[in-house]
């Protein structure tokens, strides 16, 4: 089978000839890896490790800007400065742009972000490489709507606005939720049938619960994001949806009321994340892409340790099809390399 052939079948729920398989890693570990086997690129990595996804992204055209003391402004406007940690650096808030809106008619007229900023036609030339290596399950980060919304104003203030005076995160949102929408519907009218999965983000819970009540997810984010998906939802693709942490009280939701293909990542460390009873209630209904763990597994565990994880997982969540392995988040660096080749190289196929 070729990958895309692959992984299409996995996620109309029929079984595969092994379960496909997806790479995400932090920018250190990726040269470690293309250091460790001798590869000259990324490309060179996921062709070594039989990877069947690839990932595709505009080309950013939009204004760079910078502010005093290292301080960077991203592609949405927020603001960020390079933090360096033991094993590489991460680009943490420094600061929030619109902490000083306070109405609507702020947010709108605040110069942020346009779709015009990310050149589309930059996208051809990807998949052009890709088709010439083979047929692959192509995705698109699109982005998250609660998440590059707090990140303008702030976490604090945007959920103690949310539910005392939800006027302001409500307009972010909402500028952010037509972003995507003019963005996805440029991607997919070019690209039709070239681009399989459009991935949407939003982390509403963290390890041990959830972040807001799920009155609050269902006022204010839910209904964006059913805005963003049906617009997705006028192209052929499936809709890859991700959240860490212990999502299981919202897993019917973002199925049956958000209308969600895939779930990502499946935090396996998270309270309430086990495999077999998620895969038991919901595995007919939505696809599952992640849950080998990178918080103890992968950086703690031995190579025996990944194989039987692996194995679990394809065992548990592959059977059946609607099952994509990946690591469950980005692998960080302090990864032990036979421990990723580990991850890669054992069996996938399902008994």
């Amino acid at each position: 089978m070729t990958p895309r052939q692959r992984a299409l079948m996995a996620l109309a729920h029929r079984q595969p000839d092994r379960v496909p398989v997806d790479l995400w890693a932090v920018p250190e570990l990726w040269q470690r890896l293309q250091d460790g086997l001798g590869a000259a690129s990324r490309a060179e990595v996921l062709r070594r490790l039989r990877v069947d996804v690839r990932w595709v992204a505009p080309e950013y055209v939009g204004p760079q800007r910078t502010l005093p003391n290292g301080v960077s402004v991203d592609h949405y406007g927020a603001w960020r400065r390079v933090v360096e940690h033991g094993y590489g650096s991460y680009n943490e808030y420094a600061g929030y742009s619109l902490a000083e809106v306070r109405t609507a008619a702020d947010v709108r007229a605040w110069d942020g972000p346009r779709s015009e900023y990310w050149d589309v036609s930059s996208v051809a030339a990807q998949l052009d490489e890709l088709d010439a290596e083979d047929e692959y399950l192509v995705c698109y980060d699109l982005g998250g709507i609660f998440e590059r919304s707090w990140g303008l104003l702030g976490m604090e203030r945007f959920l103690t606005d949310l539910a005392t005076d939800p006027e302001v995160p409500c307009a972010i949102m909402d500028r952010i939720t037509d972003l995507y929408i003019a963005n996805v519907g440029r991607m997919l009218q070019s690209y039709a049938g070239r681009v399989h999965v459009i991935y949407t983000w939003d982390d509403i819970a963290h390890q041990r619960g959830l972040i807001m009540s799920p009155a609050m997810w269902r006022r204010f984010l839910l209904p964006r994001h059913q805005r963003l998906n049906a617009a997705i939802r006028q192209f052929d693709v499936k809709i890859m949806y991700h959240s860490c942490g212990a999502i299981y009280p919202y897993v019917t939701a973002l199925i049956q009321d958000a209308g969600n293909d895939i779930l990502n990542p499946l935090q396996p460390a998270a309270a309430g994340m086990d495999m077999a009873r998620i895969k038991r209630e919901f595995g007919e209904r939505v696809c599952f892409h992640g849950a080998v763990d990178i918080q103890t597994t992968l950086p703690h565990g031995s190579v025996a340790d990944v194989y039987a994880e692996v194995r679990s997982r394809c065992q548990v969540l592959g059977k059946g099809g609607g099952y994509i392995l990946a690591p469950s988040h980005y692998m960080q660096n302090d990864i032990p390399l036979e421990n990723v080749m580990a991850m890669y190289r054992a069996p996938r196929s399902v008994d």
